[in-house]
């Protein structure tokens, strides 16, 4: 089984962690902050409360070797850059680090992070493309493996069960969903997808296309 860390736990990281967990992953999850930890293990099995900084630490939950890590670390601009530096000492191979600002971003990429990513500007794009109107599906990187999909239901999802989608189409699953204008991530399997619902697929790279090209 794929292991897959996530530190920090903040909106961004706790969304990424616990729709990671509906997938056939170990996820690690990590953060300084106990009751942010203690949120998280309701999902997760694999969650504990340190200082990612320390390699030590890191190492002593298995934090190392990994294939994929996601820094979704806030504010603190140098324990990011810190954890990122430990991360590439602890020999895991890519690192794919929330960044809250273009200088932020290049020193990231500079000590070693594969991929930045700008949650606040990827919210912005959504936002804009939610207003124009014109994208019907859309595609959101998560790592290298994974992304996230956005589609509305048509004619092939409505009024099937979200355990009838995810049995179809085994490679996918629901993490979300926006029906009669609410969003809902406590995803019950014998819900019945409507017209007009907003889904959002977690997906590994490698189906994505088989995917889409079986449900469009």
């Amino acid at each position: 089984m794929k292991t897959i860390a996530v530190i920090g736990l903040g909106r961004f990281g706790f969304y990424v962690a616990k729709s990671l967990s509906r997938l056939d992953i170990k996820v690690i999850a990590v953060d300084n902050d106990e009751k942010k930890v203690q949120e998280i293990s309701e999902y997760i099995d694999n969650a504990y409360v340190l200082d990612s900084m320390s390699k030590q630490a890191l190492e002593d939950v298995g934090i190392y070797n990994l294939d994929t890590v996601i820094v979704s670390i806030g504010e603190n601009i140098e324990a990011s850059i810190l954890t990122v530096m430990a991360l590439k000492d602890l020999n895991n191979k890519t690192i794919i680090a929330k960044a809250i600002n273009s200088t932020h971003g290049e020193i990231l990429s500079k000590i070693g992070a594969y991929k930045v990513v700008y949650p606040e500007q990827i919210a912005g794009r959504i936002l804009v493309k939610k207003l124009v109107d014109t994208i019907t599906v859309e595609e959101i990187d998560i790592s290298n493996s994974i992304k996230m999909v956005k589609l509305f239901a048509n004619d092939n999802l409505i009024n099937k069960k979200v355990s009838q989608i995810e049995e179809k189409y085994k490679n996918i699953k629901l993490a979300s969903y926006k029906s009669l204008g609410n969003w809902f991530i406590n995803i019950d399997s014998s819900y019945v997808v409507k017209k007009d619902d907003l889904l959002v697929f977690i997906c590994e790279v490698r189906y994505v296309n088989d995917f889409l090209m079986a449900v469009k």
